[in-house]
C-alpha cells in the first residue's frame, strides 16, 4: 500500500474512531486491485480467507469513514470500490438486468457538460455541485 494512501485511510479511520485492522487493510486490497466494482461475494473469493459477516461489517465501517463507495442495482448484491478520491474520477455503466456494474473514464467532453450545466443550476437555484457521479443505466451485451 502506498504511504499516502496508507496515511489516508488511517485518518479516516480515526475520524470515526476505528482502526486499520488486517481485514479492512485486506478488503481494500482486494478492491484496490480490481478492475470494477465487487459484490460482497467476489470479494469474499479473492481467496484472503474473509468471513462474511466480517465483510459486511467491515464494508460499513470502511464507507462511514469515506474510504468506500457502494454502488446499489436491482439485482441482488450491491458492489463496491474504493472512494473516488482515492482512485480518480470516473463514472459507471450499469446494467438494468443482471446488475452488472464496469467502470468507465470520466472523458473531457462529459466533464465540460457536466460542469456546464452544473453552473447553470447554482445560478438558477443557488445549489452548489461539491461533486457528480454520472451512472449510466441499460443492457450490457450479454443482456442486450
Amino acid at each position: 500500500m502506498v504511504a499516502d494512501l496508507h496515511d489516508t485511510i488511517h485518518g479516516r479511520l480515526r475520524g470515526v474512531n476505528q482502526r486499520l485492522t488486517a481485514n479492512r487493510k485486506a478488503i481494500i486490497e482486494v478492491l484496490s486491485s480490481a478492475p470494477r466494482p465487487l459484490t460482497i461475494p467476489e470479494i469474499l473469493a479473492s481467496g484472503r480467507d474473509l468471513a462474511q459477516s466480517s465483510v459486511y461489517r467491515n464494508l460499513v465501517v470502511l464507507e462511514q469513514a469515506g474510504l468506500v463507495h457502494r454502488i446499489v442495482t436491482n439485482d441482488e448484491h450491491s458492489r463496491f470500490e474504493l472512494a473516488e478520491d482515492l482512485t480518480g474520477h470516473h463514472h459507471h455503466l450499469i446494467c438494468a438486468n443482471c446488475g452488472m456494474v464496469e467502470d468507465v473514464p470520466a472523458s473531457a467532453g462529459l466533464e465540460k457538460s457536466v460542469h456546464s450545466a452544473t453552473a447553470q443550476i447554482a445560478r438558477s437555484t443557488g445549489f452548489r455541485t461539491q461533486h457528480h457521479r454520472v451512472d449510466l443505466v441499460g443492457l450490457c451485451r450479454d443482456c442486450g
